[in-house]
């Protein structure tokens, strides 16, 4: 499994494309329309996209990429923040174009997409729908989990308890897992499990 990030311009999230074969890939966050181009720039067909959760940051590609062919899921919490005016775009005076959610699941769903498995990990804090996707020792983490920091809980349906929680959930996990979160850098679980200054204080 490939993992290429692409860093957004202005500000967005961290947008990732995974891919199996080098051909077929899925979006995690695709945060602006470019993501489209840079799948095309690396050969990549994008046939699916998974939402962390759906703040207008992370989910402004995601017409573009529907456009284009992509089916576009969530956790099926998640949906009405996605699709309602609580994704702030609105707020923050940027221009949305419209999508569809086209599957949900729950937690603990696998996902067979592209010749990957990928696990569903339901994480609600950063907002109550929120999830993480595990797939092969990769650990896609949105805005539940950041290196050295976990995400804000203070708008529409944050919770910080909930948030608590959920990370000490991506910390039980089994072993290490790269960790690629919406925004900034890499980081390991390991290294987050020991160092993570949020959990030190839970």
């Amino acid at each position: 499994m490939q993992v290429f990030k692409i860093y957004p311009i202005g500000f967005a999230a961290n947008s990732y494309l995974v891919t199996a074969d080098g051909k077929n890939a899925v979006a995690i966050d695709p945060a602006q329309p470019r993501i489209l181009q840079e799948a095309e720039k690396r050969g990549l067909t994008v046939k699916a996209v998974l939402l962390t959760h759906g703040h207008f940051d992370h989910i402004g590609g995601c017409a573009a990429l529907q456009a284009a062919g992509a089916k576009i899921g969530c956790l099926a919490a998640e949906r009405p923040l996605v699709t309602g005016t609580d994704n702030l775009a609105a707020q923050f005076g940027v221009p949305m174009s419209a999508f569809r959610i086209d599957f949900t699941f729950e937690d603990g769903t696998m996902l067979d997409l592209c010749g990957m498995h990928f696990r569903v990990i339901a994480t609600p804090g950063h907002t109550a729908g929120g999830a993480c996707y595990a797939a092969e020792g990769c650990l896609f983490t949105g805005d539940t989990l950041f290196a050295g920091d976990v995400g804000r809980t203070d708008l529409p349906t944050g919770s910080g308890r909930d948030l608590m929680r959920s990370v000490q959930k991506l910390f039980a996990l089994e072993g290490d897992h790269t960790v690629y979160a919406g925004h900034g850098e890499d980081s390991t679980l390991s290294y987050e499990r020991k160092y993570n200054g949020y959990i030190q204080q839970c």
